[in-house]
């Protein structure tokens, strides 16, 4: 099974602890292509879109079009990264266009080295 950077797949994400994100749900592949021997993927997970993520730098919001494969207005939640083996992976849904990845890439940034919006805001086009 191919799984590249910038798809979006349906993975199982069970068994979860506390407030992570759970069950078999759609996330984006945000690992490098070239990285790796082993079969694990870093992913960030996709939630239903809520309004007040407006505000979160860490959400990047996803318009369901079809080359994702989307059905509802969705965010990238780039806080809950997370390494997961392709066995995980069920179904491949589309995929996010280059300029959604480097958003997404902006995000995963900001949310785990910088400490100032302005940085943020330099990468990312929330249009």
């Amino acid at each position: 099974m191919k799984i590249k950077r910038s798809e979006i797949w349906t993975v199982n994400l069970d068994p979860t602890i506390g407030a992570e994100i759970k069950k078999i749900r759609p996330v984006v592949v945000v690992s490098s292509d070239a990285v790796g021997a082993l079969p694990i993927r870093l992913v960030a997970p996709i939630t239903e879109w809520k309004d007040y993520f407006n505000h979160n730098v860490w959400h990047v919001k996803l318009v369901p079009e079809r080359m994702n494969g989307l059905s509802k207005v969705s965010a990238v939640d780039t806080l809950q990264l997370r390494g997961v083996d392709t066995q995980r992976f069920v179904q491949k849904l589309g995929k996010v266009s280059p300029e959604i990845m480097k958003s997404i890439t902006a995000a995963i940034a900001f949310a785990s080295i910088s400490q100032t919006p302005s940085f943020f805001f330099r990468f990312q086009n929330r249009g």
